[in-house]
């Protein structure tokens, strides 16, 4: 019966660990997700200057 309760012990503790390594990769998706969004504003800016510049003919 001992072994019994080990075996529970360790699938246990091995979802606990999927579910913490589930939570970081999410977390890492997020932060991800952030990245993309200030590049995409920065990207937007960019392109409006340079249209800006070749509207006006500013060199």
């Amino acid at each position: 019966m001992r072994s019994l309760n080990q075996g529970i012990s360790f699938f246990g503790m091995f979802s606990m660990l999927s579910v913490i390594v589930y939570g970081l990769f999410a977390l890492l998706g997020l932060y991800a997700l952030y990245l993309l969004i200030k590049l995409m504003i920065r990207a937007i800016t960019a392109l409006e200057l340079y249209i800006d510049e070749k509207r006006n003919r500013r060199l």
